[in-house]
């Protein structure tokens, strides 16, 4: 199998013939075949996988192995709603030997901030929300059940998107099952797959070109120009058709309340349960609940947040320099407060659109004072995720109340740990022969002799 032949087989939505292709790369990087770059300091810790949507077609194989091709310190898997990932992402990452992590984000109500928005645009009182170093997918527990819960309503939702948008586009319409879930290799489909349904379906009802665009032009109340300028020879799921069918004012959006997505502490309790690490999702300061985030935060974290969740790129990369110098003031603030609340840093850039940076330029002027918090955030919940798989003896276990009450305490042990255990199946083997160690500096003591 050639190295160009593997790399593609590495998004294949078989498991079978994706761990073929890692297993022929990483033989081919061991062999010194395939120029990798040297190790850095660059890293992306919220990469949308295609089990909820990549724009790039990625799986966690493929991520882990884009991380190793490009000398990446860190790289991190979140998904919507489900856990799908994470074992893949655990174990790719071994094999690659690049610091692993996985995560889930979602979208839950906020009670308290019922009359604010918060980081989803235009929706008082919903809030996308993480979790972060999830190392066990099945429990057998109730944990599980509201993991499914969350794959559930999702779904419901977008068969409701579906049906309002289908009497919109008539003649073109999709059915869910039959067009849908085949774009998603585990079932778990996001309005990207629904637009790249709708695109295909129309391509299908509407061969010839003119006819296509004259379609779309009506649905879209735009000029045939317009849509010849988007729409290419691919089907593809466009933000213009996006914005006219799916989002805030479109034909198939449905303002949601206080029911349409579940409760923070619901989220939060599951997130706990399944011992990982409760994460808000920051998105630019400008909203009037992250306007109060001093208020927003301190709630947060009475209920169980431990790290904030940042994507840079939104928060400087802006054209607009009244706009660019606002957020960037607002991320240094942002930034500042999680110091001041122990919070560790999380970044990335979510690649859940194609055209994304795959990584963050962290050498831009705005950044670069920020990259060694950003560093430390992957070393925590790399050091967390360690010690987990290893221990049983994460953020969230009994070990860590017990030995290391305060977070802040708890914060710098685990970025430590993140720091001195290199990745590997080798390393975490010789961390788990540390069972017998209880106090955490004489744990730290013999990670630095390894």
């Amino acid at each position: 199998m050639n190295t160009s032949t593997a790399e593609q087989n590495l998004s294949s939505f078989d498991p079978k013939v994706r761990q073929q292709a890692l297993d022929a790369l990483v033989a081919a990087w061991q062999a010194g075949e395939i120029p990798c770059a040297p190790p850095n300091d660059q890293l992306n810790l919220h990469c949308h996988t295609f089990f909820s949507y990549n724009g790039y077609g990625h799986s966690p194989s493929a991520l882990a192995w884009l991380a190793r091709k490009l000398g990446w310190y860190a790289v991190g898997t979140v998904d919507f709603d489900v856990l799908d990932a994470m074992q893949e992402c655990l174990d790719a990452c071994d094999r690659v030997q690049v610091r692993g992590m996985a995560g889930m984000e979602t979208r839950a109500y906020l009670p308290q901030f019922a009359t604010r928005e918060i980081n989803s645009p235009g929706e008082p009182g919903i809030l996308y929300y993480m979790g972060v170093g999830f190392v066990y997918e099945k429990t057998l527990s109730p944990a599980d059940e509201a993991l499914a819960d969350l794959r559930q309503r999702a779904a419901e939702r977008n068969r409701d998107v579906v049906a309002r948008v289908n009497a919109y586009l008539d003649p073109v319409v999709i059915d869910y099952d039959r067009d849908v879930l085949p774009l998603t290799p585990a079932g778990n489909a996001t309005e990207r797959h629904i637009l790249l349904a709708y695109d295909i379906a129309a391509r299908k009802h509407f061969p010839e070109r003119e006819d296509l665009l004259r379609f779309w032009a009506s649905r879209l109340e735009m000029d045939v120009a317009q849509v010849d300028a988007f729409m290419g020879d691919e089907p593809f799921p466009h933000d213009a058709i996006r914005s006219k069918l799916i989002k805030r004012g479109g034909v198939g959006y449905v303002q949601p309340g206080p029911d349409t997505f579940p409760p923070f502490d619901e989220v939060t309790d599951t997130i706990i349960k399944f011992r990982a690490i409760p994460t808000y999702a920051w998105l630019d300061g400008t909203s009037a609940g992250e306007q109060a985030i001093e208020e927003l935060l301190a709630l947060a974290v009475s209920k169980g947040v431990g790290a904030i969740n940042i994507i840079p790129d939104r928060n400087w990369n802006i054209k607009n320099p009244d706009e660019r110098a606002l957020k960037i003031q607002k991320l240094y603030e942002v930034v500042q407060l999680a110091h001041d609340m122990d919070l560790p840093i999380l970044v990335g850039t979510e690649m859940n659109k194609a055209g994304q940076k795959v990584v963050d330029d962290f050498d831009a002027e705005p950044l670069r004072p920020l990259h060694a918090d950003f560093i430390a955030g992957a070393h925590f919940v790399y050091g967390h995720t360690v010690m987990e798989r290893a221990l049983r003896q994460g953020y969230q276990s009994e070990w860590a109340l017990e030995y290391l009450p305060e977070r802040r305490d708890r914060n710098a042990f685990y970025q430590e740990v993140g720091r001195l255990v290199l990745p590997g199946k080798a390393a975490l083997a010789r961390v788990a022969q540390l069972s017998d160690a209880r106090e955490p500096q004489a744990i730290l003591a013999r990670l630095q002799e390894l």
